[in-house]
């Protein structure tokens, strides 16, 4: 017999009077041992043992409940992966000039009014056409850098961090937007943004190349949009069109407009690149080009951003009412990025950084240096071999093998002198000069903490045609050289047998976050055109290659 629990016993009987009732004990006799009752009888069997029935109802119940529990856990999974950032609110008033929310205690951080002034204008409801005092000096030329962290700059104060304003573009990668990405020219490598598409997400995306007022004259524009349409291409960004503009000629900006206008279907519509890569300055040039017909761009030209040639300007996304149609226009951060120049120089150098004129190629040897070894009436030329180049205090080029024609050209800052010594003395001339004739870093307290150029790569270069230039080497935030195994002036002077193929050996010395490109030579200037090949596309190529517009 199976075991029955005590109140089962316990439970009084009904009687005929329910006044007076009596509870009856009933007294079972002696049971057997648990070790004898549980070797006759098995688990699970006798009188009080689950039927099949209650078994498979209790299997049932069972199931059904896990599937509930796993299906609860995954919706809330799902939840949590779905889950977007907060966008930046745009209740917050923020200064129209660099989007840093007002403020009214901190005189020298970003976002600053005067109390007086804050409250007038917010009682009037005017706290949209505040322009705080941080902007005010930067639109007089001071440099008065904000951004420290991964990326930021060296000198003055820090207030908010590169992390946290990559982090108020996070949004975007969940919003139907339409992204137009800017690059500049003179750094293309170093401003691209190869992870563009972490920010962007799935939406569609318009390439603007800046600066192209920059590239040397007589530079045919055809052969420099066939180079970025193939640096592109191979990068793998799908794009859906490439603009070459100025925002300073305004050559382009028409056609970009015409393509945001096609494009855009309501949406809102967001400028992102990266720091100083010239956001700002394109942004007023899309509203003076577009205020000529649209009577909404053109009040919105005044209270456009500010432009500065401080990296890191703008602190936050900034709205523009700009098209009649619907949607903005939104100026957002740059993208700080630790690998180039300007991550690593002081705030006071960075004007230097910038190219403020049409750059103009300074080639080395910029003459012939021949040898006082004459052999048979005829003179031998040694070149830059055994010669370092020093680009300001920023790079160090040492020759280590090239061929005795080969020159350097560099495209940078017109305001970085270039000096030529032989190897066995450049340590020297280094440490001398450093802060004299080799500047930035520029200071006796910023030379003081210059960590130096502790980042060295040795680069083979193999060349195949002398008729055109091996590659070009650029320097990410500053510019690029370029390699010519026979330089232009020995081919006219020299119309001799010369080796066809070959390698050559440099060895490049940079501060150690910034990044060194190895690349296909940008055909700039007259003689890039001359030879510069057009690739042949075959129809499934042509299919797929953007469309570029200048």
């Amino acid at each position: 017999m199976a075991l029955k629990t005590l109140s089962t016993f316990l439970t009084p009987l009904p009687l005929q009077n329910p006044k007076s009732r009596t509870l009856i004990l009933f007294q079972f006799p002696k049971s057997r041992s648990l070790k004898a009752r549980l070797s006759a009888e098995p688990d699970g069997t006798g009188a009080a043992a689950p039927s099949p029935g209650e078994r498979f109802l209790e299997h049932h119940h069972v199931a059904e409940a896990a599937k509930l529990i796993i299906k609860e856990n995954k919706k809330n999974r799902n939840k949590k992966n779905k889950e977007k950032p907060l966008k930046a609110s745009r209740n917050v008033a923020s200064c129209y000039g660099c989007g840093a929310p007002l403020q009214t205690s901190d005189e020298e951080a970003p976002g600053y009014v005067n109390l007086e002034t804050y409250e007038l204008k917010k009682k009037h409801r005017q706290l949209r056409t505040v322009l705080c005092g941080r902007c005010r000096l930067l639109s007089h030329g001071k440099m008065i850098t904000a951004v420290g962290g991964h990326g930021g700059y060296n000198g003055g104060k820090l207030f908010v961090t590169a992390e946290e304003l990559r982090e108020k573009l996070s949004h975007l990668r969940h919003e139907k937007a339409l992204i137009v990405k800017l690059v500049d020219i003179v750094d293309f490598n170093g401003s691209f943004l190869s992870r563009v598409r972490d920010l962007a997400g799935a939406n569609p995306i318009i390439l603007v190349v800046t600066k192209i007022d920059l590239l040397p004259r007589d530079t045919d524009l055809n052969c420099v949009g066939d180079w970025i349409v193939e640096a592109i291409t191979r990068k793998k960004l799908n794009v859906l069109s490439v603009h070459l503009t100025s925002s300073k000629s305004l050559v382009g900006v028409t056609g970009v407009i015409s393509e945001i206008q096609k494009e855009k279907k309501g949406r809102d519509v967001y400028i992102l690149g990266s720091a100083n890569v010239g956001k700002s300055a394109f942004i007023n040039a899309l509203l003076k080009t577009m205020a000529i017909n649209d009577p909404v761009a053109a009040s919105a030209q005044k209270y456009k951003p500010i432009q500065s040639a401080v990296p890191g300007t703008t602190l936050g996304p900034i709205p523009i009412n700009a098209f009649l149609g619907g949607g903005k226009l939104y100026d957002t951060p740059g993208v700080h990025l630790h690998h180039r120049q300007t991550a690593v120089v002081h705030s006071e150098d960075l004007p230097s950084l910038a190219p403020q004129s049409r750059l103009r190629g300074q080639s080395f040897p910029s003459f012939q240096v021949r040898s006082d070894n004459v052999e048979e009436g005829s003179s031998k030329v040694n070149g830059l071999n055994a010669f370092s180049i020093f680009w300001g205090g920023l790079v160090r080029i040492d020759v280590l093998k090239v061929l005795p024609e080969t020159s350097l050209t560099f495209y940078g800052p017109n305001r970085l002198p270039i000096h030529v010594v032989p190897t066995e003395a450049a340590d020297e001339f280094y440490q001398k000069e450093l802060g004299v004739l080799l500047t930035p870093p520029s200071g006796k307290e910023n030379v003081e903490n210059w960590k130096g150029l502790d980042s060295q790569r040795k680069l083979q270069i193999k060349f195949e045609d002398v008729a055109r230039p091996a590659c070009d080497v650029a320097i990410s935030g500053l510019g690029w050289f370029s390699v010519d195994p026979i330089s232009r002036s020995f081919k006219i002077s020299e119309p001799k047998k010369i080796e066809t193929a070959g390698e050559l050996l440099l060895s490049v010395h940079v501060p150690k976050p910034v990044e060194i490109f190895v690349r296909s030579p940008l055909p700039v200037g007259k003689a890039g055109a001359e030879w510069y090949h057009y690739r042949d596309l075959t129809e499934k190529e042509e299919a797929i290659r953007p469309k570029w517009y200048f």
